[in-house]
């Protein structure tokens, strides 16, 4: 298997096309608008300039694993020749549930279609599909070419060898897999997105402040970003929507999202990306200062 699609050219899926390409794959990055495919490649060049800075890869490696990278804005063109397809759309489970179908019908009989989901069932994706035992989660960590862990989910139908085989290819390009099970939020985000809304109710509460919330998870428990900081790195959006997901699944109120959570992605306030959570990033994309909601 040399051929790679990955759905999706937002934060997530120029990750993860970075990746495979740097471990020598061909890689079709598919996204329906096309500044998108523009802004991720010049994102993935950025970032291999940082790495050829630190040493990490030679100059002369760059130009090779951009050219493994092509980039579609059709599906069905996108995914014609490859063994794998990996989705890495928004966390949004309709929008996952069409291109799954949509995936079923255009790629080969053989194909293993994977999805980056983070909170979403593998079990109720694979159902859209004639081939539920060929459907898998691979929850890659952001920034992907970074972060070493990738959470590998089975879904009911996911046969014995698909997983050994995505979890072989997880070690061959670089990654730790760990297999969880197929339950809303799988592991990684059952523990941390719980985490950051209690830190929102915190605040919410005027029990402290965004700073000092943030400073004393930092110190007190050695955390490399605070919980509000790191919403903000995530999304609000992000972090709303695998709580419903959540709430949904167990009906536990310890789920359920705080309510300034829901007011802040209503109003738009995303974080990074909409220049403006619990920070205000007019100025540096680094949470330094405290948005005037909250100062």
């Amino acid at each position: 298997m040399k051929n790679i699609a990955v759905i999706g050219a937002g934060a997530m899926g120029n990750g993860i096309a970075h990746t495979f390409a740097q471990s020598g794959y061909k890689v079709q990055l598919i996204d329906v608008n096309k500044d998108t495919l523009n802004k991720a490649l010049k994102t993935i060049s950025n970032n291999l300039d940082r790495l050829i800075s630190k040493g990490k890869i030679e100059e002369n490696k760059k130009s090779k694993i951009l050219s493994n990278i092509s980039t579609f804005t059709d599906i069905t063109d996108g995914v014609e020749y490859a063994s794998l397809v990996i989705e890495a759309a928004t966390e949004n489970l309709d929008l996952k549930l069409k291109i799954f179908q949509q995936l079923d019908n255009s790629c080969p009989e053989d194909t293993i279609l994977a999805t980056n989901t983070s909170s979403i069932s593998i079990t109720q994706i694979a159902s859209v599909t004639s081939r539920p035992k060929q459907v898998i989660g691979m929850h890659f960590m952001n920034p992907v070419p970074i972060m070493p862990l990738v959470e590998i989910i089975s879904g009911y139908n996911t046969s014995e060898e698909v997983l050994n085989f995505i979890k072989n290819l997880t070690e061959e390009i670089g990654k730790t897999p760990v297999i969880v099970n197929d339950y809303p939020g799988f592991v990684a985000n059952r523990i941390l997105i719980p985490m950051i809304n209690e830190a929102i109710e915190t605040l919410h509460s005027g029990v402290a402040g965004v700073s000092e919330i943030d400073t004393i998870m930092k110190l007190g428990m050695a955390h490399p970003m605070g919980p509000l900081e790191l919403a903000d790195f995530i999304g609000l959006d992000i972090c709303l929507s695998i709580l419903e997901v959540m709430y949904n699944g167990y009906r536990k109120s310890k789920y359920a999202p705080s309510p300034l959570l829901i007011n802040m992605v209503q109003a738009g306030k995303y974080g990074i990306k909409s220049g403006e959570g619990f920070y205000n990033y007019a100025s540096s994309r680094k949470a330094i200062i405290v948005a005037p909601q909250f100062t």
